[in-house]
């Protein structure tokens, strides 16, 4: 794990912290604890108490809620510097969801109780935490928004568009989730979302080569998007 210094400068990637003063970060990095777990070991479980929230350090995380029927629904899935769980433990409910390591991953954890005491002496560090709540807030509105609204091509659309966007705007993008996971990112099917996929190759929008997609027109992505 980084040491105390270090890891108060890394905690400012994050953006939950970030802006935050660095005689602010310290106390932070001072009750962060490192957690590690193998490939699809259960970090975790939908209805169980929730003892503080995750940054991811290193690996990736899955975030997804399971149906009375078993049919598996993913809300997130999580890279380096993302945050998770933020909000149980500011109220003090139940996870509303299951987390796992989809590969060897390093957390890093605050527990819920140490860190509610240091927001009482920082809460500077509140503040800023607003808007980061506010920031997953719109993300989630957009979420229901999209699944209400929006057919799958529109969605795959601007799925895509998004990964663009996080690498800098490159054309060409890999997909780091299996068409299955994929589908339950979108709220669909996997048949459904390999005609959504067909239907934008067909429309001269994307290539596809495994699992690396071309971005061949930005524009009528967009379009498609909205």
């Amino acid at each position: 794990m980084l040491n105390r210094v270090d890891l108060s400068n890394w905690l400012q990637n994050s953006l939950i912290f970030q802006g935050l003063a660095a005689e602010q970060l310290i106390p932070l990095a001072q009750i962060a604890q490192l957690q590690t777990f193998e490939k699809d070991e259960t970090i975790f479980h939908q209805g169980s108490e929730a003892t503080g929230f995750f940054i991811v350090q290193t690996g990736r995380v899955k975030v997804f809620q399971t149906a009375s029927n078993g049919k598996e629904r993913i809300l997130h899935l999580l890279k380096i510097c993302d945050y998770f769980a933020e909000v149980p433990a500011f109220d003090g409910k139940a996870f509303p969801a299951s987390a796992i390591a989809l590969e060897y991953t390093e957390l890093i954890f605050f527990p819920r109780l140490v860190f509610l005491e240091l927001l009482h002496q920082y809460p500077a560090i509140a503040i800023n935490m607003l808007t980061s709540l506010a920031h997953h807030s719109r993300k989630l509105a957009q979420m229901v928004e999209d699944l209400s609204f929006k057919e799958v091509p529109q969605r795959l659309a601007a799925y895509l568009l998004d990964l663009s966007d996080r690498a800098n705007g490159d054309q060409v993008i890999h997909l780091d989730v299996t068409k299955t996971q994929l589908a339950s990112i979108l709220g669909t099917i996997s048949a459904t979302l390999s005609r959504a996929f067909l239907h934008l190759s067909d429309d001269g929008l994307i290539a596809i080569h495994g699992s690396q997609v071309k971005l061949l027109d930005r524009d009528r992505l967009k379009d498609i998007s909205k």
